[in-house]
């Protein structure tokens, strides 16, 4: 079976993740300006930190990666740019895994759909649009009131089922 690392290795087949990190940042940088927000150079490292790869990173691996470029840093730096990007839709945070990951769809308000992998812990972002239509759906019936709404799904993508399966033979 593939390390981890050799399993994410296999997920970049295909995938231009300089463009998707350049495109995110990118992203970001707009909707700052329009929003009249800042993003800051230490907000802008961490954004681009969490966008190094499409696994959830902890807030301590963070400050970790962030000391060589910012020595100064402390927790509460990383918490605070946490927050902003947290806030201004750039990131969200996995509850499951108490850490964060990259917004594939920061430009507009949305829920969140997770699929995790155990095996080489990349997080996927999913619209899945009738999957929350049937969820709002219920909550209305319940008069529940929602301060938030994010669905973390934990298994195997289909890239790492697909090598599993081939080790298998």
């Amino acid at each position: 079976m593939n390390t981890p690392a050799e399993a994410s290795d296999s997920h970049s087949l295909g995938h231009d993740h300089k463009k998707c990190v350049s495109e995110a940042l990118g992203t970001a940088e707009h909707l700052c300006v329009v929003r009249g927000v800042q993003l800051t150079p230490i907000r802008h490292q961490v954004l681009e930190l969490i966008w190094d790869s499409h696994k959830a990173v902890k807030a301590y691996e963070l400050l970790d990666r962030i000391k060589p470029l910012q020595n100064a840093a402390k927790p509460a730096t990383i918490y605070r740019a946490l927050d902003f990007l947290i806030e201004q839709g750039l990131i969200h945070r996995v509850e499951s895994l108490n850490a964060f990951v990259g917004c594939s769809c920061s430009g507009h308000q949305h829920e969140q759909l997770l699929l995790i992998c155990n095996n080489c812990q990349e997080v996927e972002e999913r619209s899945a649009p009738d999957v929350m239509q049937a969820l709002s759906q219920e909550i209305k019936q319940a008069d529940f009131i929602v301060h938030s709404k994010a669905i973390e799904i934990h298994g195997i993508c289909a890239t790492c089922a697909q090598t599993m399966s081939s080790e298998q033979v």
